[in-house]
């Protein structure tokens, strides 16, 4: 999608399923899930590019303990709206062996990407691999992954908004939207 009409349009016409508040009041209850879970274990935050920048760096800035940080791009997407083959774009700079891994990511859909992330960070040596998700979508699939910390369940729609882009539009937005049914 490049033209912007088209793009303020498609919003235009979507249903809100998340305002920007509980989106950032679901941010901070997993923050402080995530203190209790790992405060002491001095993790390595990894988020998956480019949908987990928005939750990463929400997420971070309310985590009061020690941290490394980086990053990887791994994508079923694109700019597609359905899954497709598994891309690794980019593999993490930091080492992982022998560290408590927590990968952020934007949306627990098929959980494909997110499981062959974590095998990958477990052949890769990570002691332990936690992940956190801002939305875990209900669609009614058997899912290879279970998320450790889930800030919001979305239905089983097409949803942009905070990280999830529509046609390569709007990730930036602080709010969850979902496309309008046909």
């Amino acid at each position: 999608m490049t033209d912007i009409k088209e793009a303020r349009d498609l919003l235009a016409g979507a249903e809100l399923i998340y305002s920007a508040e509980t989106v950032a009041e679901a941010v901070s209850r997993v923050a402080a899930e995530i203190t209790a879970k790992l405060g002491d274990s001095n993790p390595l935050l990894l988020c998956v590019m480019s949908g987990g920048v928005p939750f990463a760096g929400q997420l971070m800035t309310q985590l009061l303990f020690p941290l490394d940080f980086d990053y990887m791009h791994v994508t079923r997407y694109g700019q597609e709206t359905s899954g497709g083959a598994l891309s690794w774009r980019s593999a993490p700079w930091t080492p992982v062996k022998g560290r408590t891994v927590l990968i952020l990511d934007d949306i627990l859909d098929e959980g494909l990407t997110l499981a062959a992330i974590v095998e990958r960070m477990k052949e890769l040596g990570a002691t332990a691999c936690y992940t956190a998700v801002a939305t875990d979508k209900l669609n009614g699939k058997q899912k290879p992954i279970k998320a450790d910390f889930v800030a919001l369940t979305v239905p089983d729609r097409f949803v942009f908004g905070y990280g999830m882009d529509v046609r390569g539009k709007w990730r930036n937005l602080p709010a969850i939207y979902a496309m309008k049914e046909e």
